[in-house]
């Protein structure tokens, strides 16, 4: 009986599967750009206010895209601190804090470890360095993400970004990441490698939990929830951090009513901050998702309506690459 109701759900899955690859070709230009709002808990309740605030200093930065700083420097940590003396949630060096750091919250002191200034200090320092750069041809943004990188005489001097690979390279790391922060304003295009890493996942049903595992032969082929949805993206080439948390902002994120089979879906006890989420899964449509549960569970269908759920991510290619490293 067990067998035959396994058979059913997979045949419903691949339909919806071939779905991604019929939407996929039929949806043009279905991104929305240049949302100024935050996606839901993408940033820390703790310090949303404030990147919402201060990522509408001018016109060169948004909120999402100083949020997508913040989570490169530091992953939000405010006591973050570097082997090159980089200080605080915005990872200033002293001597640039000592010229740009200002007095955000208005209690007459600038400290580099207190969000309330260091976040209005990295929105200011950007702006600043926009106005370097304003009379320079082409995207101001990109202009001024040039400018931090490398530094506004390389970007006057080129008449934009300059051609250096780590100045290019930072400048599209940064502008895509900044789309996991922003709240979608129109339909979020779906990914074609979604259905080779749904076929991935449904050949691991029933195959048991491991906490820490990530499928080695070492590990007799078991996972842990991240372990199972980064396995699955790999087989097509998209390589996702290890956790949950960090997988979060390997893309934009559809609204419930939008999510398409291979979208993540996530679950938190905290459904304010992105960095308190706790588990994925794969969706597969019909409200189910595949997933590894918890220790003495095997993977299986799940279903997603539950009051843990946090939201979902349309994994892409050039999101996934933006990931830092270690946040």
């Amino acid at each position: 009986m067990a067998s035959v109701a396994i058979s059913s759900a997979l045949a419903f899955v691949m339909l919806l599967v071939v779905g991604v690859y019929l939407v996929a070709g039929n949806l043009v230009n279905g991104v929305g750009g240049g949302a100024k709002s935050l996606a839901k808990g993408s940033v820390p309740a703790a310090y949303a206010t404030l990147v919402q605030k201060w990522g509408n200093l001018c016109p060169a930065i948004s909120p999402a895209l100083l949020a997508a700083q913040l989570y490169q420097e530091s992953g939000f940590n405010p006591r973050a601190q570097s082997h090159a003396a980089a200080q605080g949630i915005a990872q200033f060096i002293p001597g640039t804090w000592a010229s740009h750091g200002i007095d955000g919250d208005g209690d007459g002191d600038r400290d580099v470890w207190d969000p309330k200034d260091a976040i209005p200090s990295a929105a200011s320092y950007d702006c600043e360095l926009a106005s370097y750069v304003k009379k320079v041809g082409g995207n101001p943004t990109e202009n001024m993400l040039a400018a931090y990188n490398a530094g506004a005489y390389a970007v006057i001097k080129y008449g934009g970004v300059p051609p250096y690979s780590e100045t290019r390279n930072y400048v599209k790391r940064i502008t895509t990441l900044s789309e996991s922060f922003a709240a979608p304003v129109g339909r979020v295009d779906p990914s074609e490698q979604a259905a080779a890493a749904i076929e991935y996942a449904q050949k691991k049903l029933g195959t048991p939990y491991l906490w820490g595992g990530t499928g080695t032969a070492e590990q007799g082929g078991r996972f842990d929830c991240s372990g199972l949805t980064q396995a699955a993206y790999e087989t097509v080439g998209i390589k996702l951090p290890r956790v949950a948390n960090d997988q979060y902002n390997a893309g934009p994120h559809p609204s419930r009513d939008e999510l398409l089979p291979g979208d993540l879906v996530f679950f938190s006890d905290d459904l304010t901050n992105s960095r308190a989420i706790r588990h994925v899964g794969i969706y597969v449509g019909g409200g189910y998702m595949i997933d590894a549960p918890r220790t003495g569970a095997v993977i299986r269908f799940d279903p997603i309506d539950t009051p843990d759920y946090f939201g979902a991510t349309r994994v892409t290619e050039d999101g996934a690459k933006a990931l830092p490293t270690t946040v």
